[in-house]
């Protein structure tokens, strides 16, 4: 969550070859879950003429994923993470907004979500039962001149992956992804949101800095490919 997914759908949705963008709130653990995935798309969009794949992303501990479960000959698995200080400021300022106070308002309790969620994606990544591309979130917004041409190759797409991307039925829409104005851009805004608002007490800081790092190294290390920042 906040960890530039919204921006990610995007890109990859406008494809031709790709339908879907947003987060459909689907546990992937039976074969039933296609079915349901094409029916949740279906409500508020078309399937493209000639495409291939069917994207969702999966940003909680909630929704699962459990690929030999699911027959498919052809699933294409993307993992990105985003350095715990950006995503968890990003969390608190999102729900800080909200007019009814919410448990992820709290950076520790944000942060709390963030090192879960981080455990998580390290815990799948040694369970995989088939390859996956790593990717570090930042290179969206910082260096998609060299993301893009490999995710491209990865999904073994026919043409390019854009910086430029459309805007949806459901752009901007809650529980579908990022409502901020940025989304509705239309390109890759590579100018850093500004939190500075939001402070993250040192101790709950360092311990998310060092879930992450021993988490991304177990992820990158049980990708079957990956780029990273540095």
């Amino acid at each position: 969550m906040r960890a530039m997914t919204s921006l990610a759908g995007h890109i990859l949705g406008t494809h031709p070859q790709i339908n879907g963008y947003y987060e459909m709130h689907i546990s992937y653990e039976d074969a039933s879950a296609l079915d349901k995935q094409l029916e949740v798309f279906l409500e508020s969009d078309v399937l493209k003429e000639n495409s291939r794949y069917l994207f969702d992303k999966l940003l909680h501990n909630d929704y699962l994923l459990k690929p030999e479960q699911l027959g498919l000959a052809n699933m294409k698995i993307l993992i990105s993470l985003l350095e715990p200080e950006h995503a968890i400021k990003s969390i608190t300022n999102l729900f800080a907004k909200k007019e009814i106070e919410d448990l992820y308002a709290s950076p520790v309790e944000a942060a709390n979500y963030y090192i879960a969620r981080v455990q998580a994606l390290a815990n799948f990544s040694r369970t995989a039962s088939q390859p996956y591309y790593y990717f570090d979130a930042g290179l969206l917004q910082r260096a998609p001149e060299k993301l893009l041409p490999k995710l491209s190759e990865w999904l073994e797409l026919d043409t390019p992956l854009s910086e430029h991307y459309q805007i949806f039925s459901q752009t901007g829409k809650a529980r579908k992804g990022d409502s901020s104005e940025r989304m509705h851009s239309g390109v890759i805004n590579r100018t850093p949101a500004n939190y500075a608002l939001v402070t993250i007490p040192q101790e709950v800081l360092d311990a998310a800095r060092t879930v992450y790092r021993e988490c991304r190294r177990q992820v990158i290390g049980n990708a079957a490919d990956s780029l990273c920042l540095e």
